[in-house]
Parts: structure tokens; sequence; C-alpha cells
């Protein structure tokens, strides 16, 4: 009750002020605003942008604390390969927990000190409210880049995503690119050796790594990923439980199969999430693996081609190895950038998996191409609804020219 006065105190200080934006934002934030819609144009609703983000936080929590477990899970199993015949019973450990907190919890403190840093600056400047929109953006930047990726990088690209990304368009409800894929791009091209897509870093490897490189005192050693190996051609040695679960290396957010069919369903459940961009994003992605697959069993492209590993995997395994499900469950559907007809979600969809799939094989170098996919389109969004608009407006025109005929 004292911090709410306080923080009431405050607002009405600053109120009419250029800070009025951050302590609004801070109160908002803890207790319900003071302000309610009068008018009848509004529509009364329990639901508001706050909540929605939250919700989809809440869908994203499981992936978080899934990914700081596996961190120390493959930080520790990269040391003692024994750890990985029995999975289940050393992952849920106290030393895997902290060293994933000490590796992961960083990159999320700065996700968020700095994204939202720079959302309280435009909101004063430009003397708007502060946008709830960065409370997701800064949730998943964390689970989509590389575990090893500097601090002073993920800040210089989270400066860059939310400025170009989204405030030059008006701030939330504006963009046209996701602005947590930005970010991701932004480090791609920027910083690409650190962006690899084909090693996973370990931390504080010293004795192991002096014994592998004659006493070179590196506090790191790496291995492949799983895309990393199939584009290599080298034998992948997890399973398919392994890959499902999420037993593997991989980006924070993107391993544990299972947890993201969680998220799925609680957005899908709470309508936040378009269950027609997620299944036509997966659909997508199987008719690409399938159409991969019937080359190389035509025999029109051998072994020794660099494409073939990546050709052969089995279709349906696509949605189990790299981060295919996660784009489609919690990037595709962002409902500002995507397309917003019903018809358009399918289209637009679809186009993600099938694009996906194609640069996961054709570019071996950086296997992994969702995120590009989805950028790609989120430019063409506008047009797919333009057309499927043009197309109903059409159908409509001749149907009544029909009847007044």
């Amino acid at each position: 009750m004292g911090l709410k006065l306080k923080l009431h105190t405050l607002k009405e200080k600053y109120k009419g002020t250029k800070m009025a934006p951050a302590f609004n934002a801070l109160h908002t934030f803890l207790y319900l605003p003071n302000e309610t819609t009068h008018g009848g144009t509004h529509i009364k609703a329990a639901d508001d942008l706050k909540r929605t983000m939250n919700t989809v936080i809440l869908a994203l929590v499981p992936c978080l604390l899934f990914g700081i477990f596996n961190a120390g899970y493959q930080h520790y199993a990269a040391l003692d390969e024994t750890l990985r015949l029995a999975p289940l019973a050393n992952f849920l450990t106290m030393d895997n927990f902290i060293m994933g907190c000490w590796t992961v919890l960083p990159l999320v403190l700065v996700s968020y000190g700095v994204g939202l840093g720079i959302e309280f600056l435009f909101a004063i400047i430009k003397g708007h409210e502060v946008e709830e929109g960065y409370l997701v953006t800064g949730m998943l930047v964390p689970l989509i880049v590389p575990i090893d990726i500097p601090l002073w990088m993920l800040a210089v690209a989270v400066i860059f995503g939310v400025i170009i990304g989204k405030e030059v368009f008006g701030g939330t409800g504006m963009n046209i690119l996701n602005p947590a894929l930005t970010i991701r791009a932004f480090l791609f091209f920027a910083y690409p050796t650190w962006m690899s897509g084909d090693k996973v870093w370990v931390h504080g490897a010293v004795e192991r790594q002096k014994e592998i490189m004659a006493g070179a005192n590196i506090d790191a050693i790496s291995g492949e990923t799983i895309l990393g190996s199939y584009a290599q051609n080298h034998n992948v040695v997890y399973d398919y439980w392994d890959m499902f679960w999420g037993f593997i290396p991989g980006s924070v957010g993107e391993t544990s199969k299972l947890l993201i069919l969680v998220g799925a369903f609680i957005l899908i459940f709470t309508k936040i999430g378009s269950w027609r961009i997620i299944f036509s994003t997966l659909i997508g992605a199987l008719t690409m693996g399938l159409i991969f697959n019937g080359i190389v069993d035509a025999g029109w492209i051998g072994e020794s081609s660099k494409f073939y590993g990546l050709m052969n995997v089995p279709f349906w395994q696509h949605l189990i190895i790299g981060s295919i499900l996660f784009g489609a469950v919690y990037m595709a559907t962002d409902p500002v950038s995507a397309s917003q007809t019903n018809k358009g979600k399918w289209i637009y969809g679809f186009l993600i998996g099938l694009i996906s799939i194609l640069i996961r094989v054709f570019n071996p170098a950086y296997p992994e191409g969702v995120f590009l996919a989805i950028l790609l389109m989120n430019v063409f969004a506008p047009t797919i609804d333009h057309y499927v608009i043009q197309g109903n407006i059409k159908k409509r025109a001749k149907r009544l020219k029909v009847k007044t005929a």
C-alpha cells in the first residue's frame, strides 16, 4: 500500500512533464491504471496489451527454464560424455541450474535493460506512453541468440533492433518487421563468426581444453549442433527422443520441442497466436522436406554433394531439429508483422516453412533459415493481405452482378 501511494505521489508530481510517461509505465506495470474509457465507442474487455504480452511471456517461461538447465547440462556433458547415457537423471541438477543461470540470465538482463531503456527514452522524448511491446521481445531475444554472444554485441544489436526495427515506424503496432528477429539479423550480418550456427559453446572447460590443446589456457570448448553435423555429412549422436525432449545443443529456447508445443497450446487457447500460421508453417516445412527427400530417392543428387546431408534428413525430422518449431509458434505468429486475413495467414505461414527449409539446405555455412524466412514474409505480409482482400472484393462484385442481372 505504501509503494502504491509513493508511486501515485510521484505520478502526480511529474504529471504534465516529460518524465510522466516513465512514472506512468512503472505505476501501471505494478497496478491497474486509474483511468478507464467511458464512451460507448470503446469495446469493454478484460484483456489489454499488457495482459496479452504477459500471456506470451508465460508461454515462453518453460522454454527459458529448460534452456537454463540445458546450458548447464550441455556444459557438463561435454566434459563427461557418460552423463548423456542417462539425461533424465543428470538434467535437473543444481549444478546445471547454477551454470545455466550464470550464462543465460546476463543475456536476459542486458536484453531487458537496454531495450526498455530505449523504450523509456523515446517515450520521454516523443511525449507518449511507454509501450508494452518490448516485454515479449526482451524475452525472445535471449532465447534465439547463441549463449556465448558477448554482452556488448547483444546490447548494440538491441539498440539497433528497437530503434530501426520499431521506433522509426512509430512504435508498437506500427512496425513491419519482427523486432526480435531484426536484432538477430543485425547480429548475423554484423558479427557472422559469432552466429555461424554450427558450434555450441561450453563454459569453463579449462582442464579439458588443456588436455586437448596441450596446455593452451582457453576457457571454452565447442562442439557441433545437429544441423551443423547434418550439413557436414557427419554422424549425429543424438536420437529422436533426445531431439524432442531437448537434451541437445542449440540456442537457449529452441531445444525442447515438448515445451514449445506447450507454449503453442497456451497461445492458441488464449487466441493470442494464430493456429493457422503455426500449422501452415509446419505444413510448408514438411512439404519442402518431402520434395528434398524425393530428389535424394530419385538419385538426382549424390552423397558427394555438399547439400546431400540436409536433403537426406527425413522430412518430419526437420520439425525436431533447429528452430523451425520455435519460429512457427513464437515468431511467425507476431500479430503486428504477420498477415491479418485468414487466407493470408495460410499463405504466409506456408511460405515461411517452405523458405526456411530451402535456406537450411542450400546454405550449409549457416544451416538455419527460419529467421530470414520470417523477416522476408513480414515484408510481403501486407501484399498477401492486399491480394486476398482484392480477390474477395472481386468475388462479391461478381456475385452481386449475377444477382442483379
